[in-house]
């Protein structure tokens, strides 16, 4: 997300850009705009004291413990993350052989060879494929809604849970059984919200969830933990690029804002920071869950229709219909 609005740029400086978030995705476009020669003005805003967002990757324990993501899903060419965990040479040679690369899963995990209730009682190999099946083809069913003009349902959830209630009433097996299935179900509802990034599949809008692109690849993870790769971007930007303890406040659009120390350029963009720091820039990027756009927090960063006008209508509201991001 940019502004529009004119501005005049000091002459063979190149523009000023700020990246708002210090995530994979704002470290990403930092090292891009880095390897380009017109972007020498460049910051990163990160609101924390590290960078890596939600990757994080926790070693006190005496081994490597995720905090954050887990595991490359489809790691195969047509996946960005893949191919920068190759170059750096995070993944062992299993994972990058096109062996693993070819494996189609459908999107779904390869389930496990033996499962346990929490009692420690080994659970049917047969029924936990049984459960995996009805899980699996409903969550493939829930694409079938993408070009549709209206979901039955809002969310994933609420679409799982009909249609299991639908099928559970139709099971003849004993009370014991029927529990046993329902558990083994909601531990797919468990590892669906892992894979989905959410606490909840009720959180997951029905109608857009099949955009989300399933690529050939069987899952795999870093040896030396997720954070490594976010390391190496860091290790590849400029010393100064991205400024921590940093969490924005305001970001003012449409404007004409001036930087102290080049008085004679105006910037139409202004970033405000919780501290009071203030950043002038031509050209912003703001890399935050989609989720924020919409929400209270998302207000005070800009985003209303009013501060939108500028955009083309289509543009406006485009980030309140975004699905998987």
């Amino acid at each position: 997300m940019e502004s529009s609005g004119g501005r005049a740029e000091a002459p063979g400086r190149g523009p000023r850009v700020l990246v708002v978030g210090g995530g994979i995705a704002g470290l990403g476009a930092a090292q891009r705009l880095c390897s380009h020669s017109a972007f020498r003005r460049l910051r990163v805003l990160e609101a924390t004291c590290r960078a890596g967002g939600r990757i994080c990757s926790e070693r006190s324990f005496g081994g490597v413990v995720e905090l954050g993501a887990h595991w490359i899903h489809g790691p195969s060419q047509g996946n960005p993350v893949f191919q920068l965990a190759a170059r750096y040479q995070l993944l062992e040679e299993k994972d990058l052989s096109e062996e693993n690369q070819l494996i189609e899963t459908g999107g779904h995990l390869v389930l496990p060879s033996v499962s346990y209730t929490s009692s420690g009682v080994s659970v049917s190999h047969e029924l936990v494929v049984e459960m995996a099946g009805l899980f699996y083809g409903l969550i493939d069913q829930t694409r079938e809604f993408l070009h549709l003009p209206d979901a039955p349902v809002p969310s994933v959830g609420e679409y799982l849970k009909r249609e299991i209630s639908q099928h559970a009433a139709g099971w003849t097996e004993d009370e014991e059984t029927r529990k046993l299935k329902l558990a083994i179900l909601n531990s797919f509802f468990n590892v669906e919200c892992c894979v989905s990034g959410t606490h909840s599949m009720d959180l997951v809008a029905l109608a857009p969830f099949g955009e989300y692109t399933v690529l050939p690849g069987l899952d795999c993870t870093f040896p030396g933990g997720y954070q490594g790769l976010t390391n190496r971007i860091m290790a590849s930007l400029p010393e100064d690029v991205v400024v921590f303890n940093k969490p924005v406040k305001t970001i003012h659009w449409n404007g004409s804002f001036r930087e102290a120390s080049s008085p004679g350029e105006t910037c139409p963009v202004l970033v405000e920071c919780e501290d009071g720091g203030c950043f002038p820039a031509h050209h912003v990027i703001v890399t935050v869950p989609l989720g924020l756009p919409t929400s209270f927090v998302g207000s005070s960063l800009g985003w209303s229709p009013s501060l939108w006008r500028p955009c083309p209508t289509r543009k406006c509201f485009c980030l309140p219909k975004c699905s998987a991001g």
